[in-house]
Parts: structure tokens; sequence; C-alpha cells
């Protein structure tokens, strides 16, 4: 595991301002929402999205947003406990730490924010939902665990791989009528903005934490120490 994580350094500054930026990007239409007078500027922009992702609809797609929309949710929190127990295991709890608070914190954030704002969802969703529509949960939570890797693992094809499922997800949520388009941008940059500050907090423990770990499982590193204790003793 030691090959496939390489967190990197990066300077604070740059954490931080894309962590505030990417807040302000979430807030921005949250407070135009909530002012409610009239319509917000983007709603003609979420209107001509929806009905474009009417056009798109078809059997394959169907299925396809059917598996989308468990990974989503329940599946990237299923995805959040594996991937912190396996830290845990490859004596990375610094590592681990991180990965569960971000994904709870984005999660607490998210409902908070949908029952402040108290958005309305589109009509003629495809899937059942919660009441609250901005921000949209699904892209919340998938955003949360994608960058979670991608800091992790250092790597340009995890981040790569990070952005195509975030849009995967945000394209899921409009297709099914779950969500308004400014709904999933603001859970993306929600979720980004919070992992972005958390990881600030984290990220010189987490680095120095993978550097030191040998590879070896809690349960291999214990037996390797009682075997040099056995042999000391002889």
């Amino acid at each position: 595991m030691i090959r496939v994580l390489e967190p990197r350094q990066r300077p604070s500054w740059q954490v931080v301002t894309t962590g505030v930026l990417l807040l302000c990007a979430f807030a921005v239409p949250g407070v135009l929402l909530m002012a409610g007078q009239g319509e917000p500027a983007f709603n003609g922009v979420d209107t001509t999205w929806q009905a474009y992702a009417f056009t798109l609809h078809s059997p394959f797609w169907d299925g396809v947003n059917v598996v989308l929309n468990w990974a989503g949710y329940a599946g990237m929190l299923v995805f959040h406990v594996v991937l912190a127990i396996s830290l845990v295991v490859w004596q990375r709890p610094i590592a681990a730490v991180f990965a569960a608070l971000s994904g709870v914190a984005v999660l607490a954030l998210t409902q908070l924010a949908k029952a402040v704002v108290g958005r309305d969802r589109p009509e003629g969703a495809r899937v059942l939902s919660d009441t609250g529509s901005y921000p949209s949960g699904h892209v919340s939570t998938t955003t949360a665990f994608l960058v979670v890797l991608a800091l992790l693992i250092g790597r340009w094809w995890m981040a790569l791989t990070a952005v195509i499922g975030v849009i995967a997800m945000m394209i899921s949520r409009t297709y099914l009528s779950a969500h308004w388009l400014s709904d999933v941008l603001g859970g993306a940059c929600l979720a980004a903005g919070i992992v972005l500050l958390m990881w600030w907090r984290f990220r010189n423990i987490c680095i120095k934490e993978n550097a030191g770990a040998d590879g070896q499982t809690i349960w291999a590193a214990r037996a390797s120490q009682r075997r040099q204790v056995a042999g000391q003793a002889k």
C-alpha cells in the first residue's frame, strides 16, 4: 500500500484559497435561493439543462443511473467506512481519521444546508428522494470520497478519475430529475471545499505518517515485533 499512497505537499495558501473559493461558490447560490426575491439569475440555466436531460432518457441509461443512484449515497458511505478501516489496517490511523472526519463533515453540512435553504426539487423525479434540493447529497458524498482518495494517492490519474466520477454523478442526478444543475454544482463545491480545508490541517502529519509506514498490515507488524523480541531473548 505504501506504493499506492503518495500524498503530496502543496503550499498552504493554495489549499486554503481553493477551499475558501469553493465554499464561496457554494454559499452565493444558497443565499440567493434563501433570499426568495424572484427567480435566481441561474434559474434559466437550470430549466434549460433540465429540459435537455429529458431528451437523454433511454432504457440503457436508466439502468446505469439506477446503479449510480445507489453508489452516490449509500455506496459512498460504505466506501468511506471501508477506506478508513483499510487505512487503519495498513498503519495509517491519522489518514483514516482524515477520511472519516471529511465524510462525516460533508454529510452533516450537506443535510444542514438542505434544511436551511429549503429549495424544492424538480418535478417528475425518477427516484425516491428526501426533501431539500440544494445542495445534492449524492454529489457531495461522491465528491468527498473521491477528493479524499485523490489527496491521499497523490497521482494525476486519481485526480482525473475523481473529476470524471464527480461529473458522472452530477449528470446522473439531473438525468433522474432529482436535482437542478445548480444543486449538483453546489454539492461538488461544498464537499471539495470542506475536504481541502480538512486536508490543510491534516496533510503534514498524513505525509509524515505515510513516509514512515513500512507497507505491512498492523498484524504483520506486530508479528514481526514479536519475532524480534523472541530473537533478542535467545
